[in-house]
């Protein structure tokens, strides 16, 4: 979720550069640089922590110029915000800027500085730089060193070179990290994302996973990774810069929402040996040792980070048959938990800033606890506080209500417990095998309900959106769910909502149902759906109405036009499933009262204050 930025032409790069930079700064904040290459000046690289202007105003006081250059502002995925872990980064002749995730930095690193290559970041992005330069050590030729190097990296990535020895080119490539090439006249661009180009021209290539795109004085090549030429197609932009930023969507949070299938890949592809059908989560710091001494979990956090916990919970002691507490990480502190040196706490928060999340811990750690954070923002307070961390890999979330940050973190906490349940040797390779399967598929069904549902999940938003009251009922691991399908209601909309237990219904809420009360119901497969649906034909006799999501029509539901049916998945994925629909009903309501869905009133992104 950085921003890049490449331009070839006949205008000073420098500005093209950063005016591009601050129209992708939704996409990153925590550092940007530039590169440019002159023939008087040689390559220039200049970087700096913070937003662009920081950058801006450094590049005041410097001589910087040149036709062709780089640019990139971060969003930071491996290591802290500073200025040596800001992009560009440069090795002998090479400087590349980077977005994506390289899986297999690590090794590639340890093997570099055993062969004598110094390292001056903590990213992963360095390691691509160094391979090319070892490469074309090597005796390969400009083109073939950069081939050489990305072939040798697992992940993702979008990356664009510049060598100083070629000052009149630019070379890049994307997998599975989006990249667009711009034409103008006689110049040509780079970018991450539209916005970036659009003051200077309509005209875009979508760049697909493989291409390799080689830019010179006398126009552009693409091609694939065997040199073998590909033919793409040239589209016009109608897009205004506005409707850009959100990528063609009208809301962020509507964006957001299509992108959880993206953040839930990078999210789970760091912690996830394929080959050897084995989780690892190295910055957690939590060896197979410590997990085996671990008596109790402490799961802590505020919102809809909370409502993570919860799930968590049914995953860990499932799983791993280890007990764990879920608490308000405003309540923590004042309730003198017992915790010891036996006592894992995990603390979640997308921000990393949260002020009360941040207490709960510090308490914790005096009382002797463990203690690790999941979070969505490296070098945040939590990140650096915390003796171990699990990466959300989201990338900034714009709209305050959050989507993709919950989801993400479900995930986050599911490959912890089955780390923990390997460790504890609760997970032989053919269970993992199958968890890891229902992993890979996930994102896929997310775009599957994403397609699918968004058409009757606006019928039913046009057809409750003056509703007072909503009830959103579930049992098990979808309870949590229910809660924060409520939450989203209520966060953008500004209707009353609750989520119960379906269990509990009988013991109160149910004095509350009539024909105008809408009763969304969410309906797993399995053991309990036929108590689940016990709880629906109570609501049905006082007149309720019924909206269903189920993994199978069920015509003891009534109309099935009020039934959203989902993809089948494993009963501790479900709750990532079950989730979108009710984030896409929150949203169309709101939109339809005329409610301002991104910065909905009285709220604030991160809370830094108790």
């Amino acid at each position: 979720m950085c921003g890049i930025v490449g331009y070839l032409g006949k205008s000073d790069a420098v500005g093209v550069l950063l005016d591009g930079l601050k129209r992708l700064e939704y996409r990153g904040y925590d550092s940007a640089g530039v590169a440019v290459i002159d023939n008087e000046l040689g390559m220039q690289v200049v970087r700096s922590q913070g937003k662009i202007a920081a950058l801006e105003k450094k590049l005041e006081d410097l001589p910087v110029r040149g036709m062709v250059g780089i640019a990139h502002t971060r969003w930071a995925t491996h290591g802290r915000p500073s200025d040596d872990n800001a992009h560009p980064h440069r090795s002998g002749p090479f400087v590349v800027v980077h977005n994506g995730i390289i899986e297999n930095y690590a090794d590639i690193k340890a093997q570099l500085e055993r062969e004598g290559f110094d390292f001056s970041s903590e990213t992963d992005t360095e390691v691509i730089v160094k391979l090319a330069e070892r490469q074309l050590l090597s005796g390969m030729t400009h083109w073939e060193a950069v081939v050489s190097a990305l072939r040798q990296l697992r992940g993702s990535y979008a990356v664009v070179f510049l060598n100083q020895d070629r000052p009149g080119e630019l070379l890049a490539a994307r997998k599975e990290s989006p990249l667009i090439l711009a034409l103008g006249e006689n110049e040509f661009y780079l970018a991450s994302d539209v916005p970036a180009i659009l003051p200077y021209t309509r005209r875009v290539i979508y760049l697909e996973d493989g291409d390799l795109v080689t830019l010179n004085g006398e126009g552009f090549s693409i091609q694939d990774m065997d040199g073998a030429p590909c033919s793409r197609t040239e589209h016009y932009v109608d897009w205004n810069p506005i409707m850009a930023e959100k990528a063609g969507f009208k809301h962020f949070m509507l964006k957001e929402i299509h992108e959880q299938p993206h953040a839930i890949i990078d999210t789970f592809r760091t912690a996830v040996e394929f080959n050897s059908r084995q989780f690892t989560l190295p910055d957690l710091r939590l060896s197979e040792e410590d997990v085996k001494k671990i008596s109790k979990v402490f799961l802590v956090a505020c919102g809809t980070s909370y409502h993570a916990c919860l799930v968590g919970k049914y995953m860990i002691e499932n799983l791993c048959r280890i007990p764990v507490e879920v608490d308000l990480a405003s309540e923590f502190r004042y309730r003198h938990p017992l915790l010891d040196e036996r006592t894992l706490m995990l603390v979640i928060s997308q921000s990393g800033e949260t002020a009360d999340t941040k207490a709960a811990l510090q308490e914790a750690a005096a009382r002797g606890a463990q203690c690790r954070a999941i979070v969505n923002v490296v070098g945040s307070s939590l990140a650096r506080m915390a003796s171990g961390v699990i990466y959300t890999h989201a990338g900034p979330e714009i709209g305050v209500a959050s989507t993709k940050a919950f989801t993400a973190q479900l995930i986050a906490l599911y490959v912890f417990a089955l780390y923990c349940a390997q460790s504890l040797g609760r997970l032989d390779r053919d269970a993992a095998e199958e968890y890891i399967q229902e992993l890979v598929e996930l994102p896929g069904k997310i775009e599957q309900v994403l397609s699918s549902s968004e058409e009757v999940v606006k019928a039913w938003a046009r057809r409750y959106m003056h509703a007072q009251d909503f009830l959103y009922l579930a049992r098990g691991i979808l309870y949590p769910v229910a809660l924060e399908g409520a939450l989203k209601l209520k966060e953008i909309s500004y209707i009353h909502a609750e989520g119960y237990a379906a269990g509990e219904m009988k013991h109160g809420p149910i004095a509350l149902i009539d024909e105008n009360m809408p009763v969304v119901v969410l309906m797993q497969s399995g053991g309990i759906y036929e108590k689940m649906l016990s709880n629906v034909q109570e609501v049905r006799a006082r007149g309720g109405q019924i909206l269903a999501l189920v993994e199978d029509v069920d015509e003891k539901l009534g109309d099935a036009s009020w039934q959203l049916v989902l993809s089948k998945t494993s009963e501790w994925l479900a709750p990532v499933l079950f989730t979108v629909p009710l984030q896409l009903l929150a949203y169309h309501i709101a939109v339809l009262r005329g409610t301002d869905v991104d910065q909905p009133r009285n709220l604030a992104k991160s809370v830094t204050v108790e």
